[in-house]
Formats: C-alpha cells, structure tokens, sequence
C-alpha cells in the first residue's frame, strides 16, 4: 500500500514542479510588457492573454501537488484536536461522498467542454489577439484525473491511519518559509538553548 501510494503522490509532486515553471513564463511575460508598454511605449496585444493562461494552467495542474503536499484549506481548529483515527475516518467519508463524485464530474464536464472548443477551434472573445483557448481547457479533464489519482491515494492513506492510529508521512519537497523558522524554533527549544546568530560572515 505504501508503494501504490507514495508512487502516485510521487507523479502529483512531479506535476506540481513542472508546471511551476509556469511562475517563471509569467514573471518575463509580465516583465517584456511592462518594458516595451513604458519604455519603448509600444504595448503588445498577447502578453495579458497569455498571463491569464500561465496563471490558469499553474492553477489547475498543481492541484494533486497541492493535495499530495496536505496543503488544501480544511477546518483545522475542529480537525487537528481529533485522535488520527477519526481524522482518517472523517477524511474518508468525505472523499467518498463528495471528492470523488465531484472530480468525476469535472472530467466529464470538462471533456465535453474541451471537446467542443476543439471543435471549433474556440478563441478568446476578450483576447485582441483572439488566442486559442482549447489548449487550456483541454487541461481540464486531465487535472480531473490527476486529482482522482490523488484522491485515491489519499484514501488509501486514510485507512491506513484507520488501521494503525498512526500517518503515513508525506513525501517532503520545499517548505514555508515560516515554517522553516518554526522548525529552528522547536529544535532551539528541545535542545534548551538559545539561538546563535551571526551578524557578520
């Protein structure tokens, strides 16, 4: 079990980087605009169409990374005073009732979407430059099979904390920063002595 599901969050983690060089293409989009619109005062008609598909595909495809990371929105103040095992239980309850129907809801949603914008060869009516939009919503109905895998690995994780009282931890990639001064904080504190910072190297 514990292979199946460090495999997928495995794929999800990979998915999550690649598509975070979208912050990249975006930030020199951003930057080549702000240039020629204010310097050379000869502003471009695609560099706004393509941060809004920048933005839109790094926010649909690092969903499962999201998800495989435990970084999703939950209630928290409720959720972390529950023993694990009824952590797990109400996890899994709620995947079953309302993730897994929804993200097959949003495939079938957006293939049929995607489909017909294929079709067409569907361009953006706010776009100047009228770009193509099926790309982007052909990402759709592939995020929503991206997020059922990790919804089932999810799952398999809660039955495994049902079974043992016990988390299975997450695969580890980069960090908050405040997170990071959390950790020092703690280590400080458990080995009882101050912290020493350097002023100068």
């Amino acid at each position: 079990m514990e292979k199946i599901v460090y495999t997928i969050e495995g794929i999800s983690v990979w998915l999550g980087r690649a598509f975070g060089w979208c912050i990249l293409i975006l930030t020199l989009a951003v930057a080549y605009e702000v240039f020629v619109r204010y310097i050379l005062n000869s502003p471009t008609v695609w560099s706004l169409d393509m941060q809004i598909q920048m933005y839109g595909a790094l926010f649909l495809m690092t969903g499962p990374y999201a998800l495989a990371q435990g970084a999703h929105v939950r209630g928290d103040f409720l959720y972390r005073l529950y023993p694990v095992k009824w952590q797990a239980t109400s996890d899994l309850i709620l995947y079953v009732i309302f993730f897994i129907p929804g993200m097959f809801a949003l495939v079938y949603a957006g293939y049929t979407a995607a489909d017909e914008s294929w079709r067409w060869k569907e361009v953006s009516l706010n776009s100047p430059a009228g770009i193509q939009i099926y790309y982007l919503k052909t990402l759709v109905p592939i995020i929503g099979f991206f997020m059922l895998l990790q919804g089932f690995s999810e799952m398999l994780r809660c039955w495994k904390a049902i079974k043992t009282g016990v988390w299975m931890p997450r695969l580890a990639d980069v960090k908050e920063t405040e997170d990071l001064f959390a950790e020092a904080a703690h280590d400080v504190m458990d080995r009882g002595t101050p912290p020493i910072m350097p002023l100068n190297k």
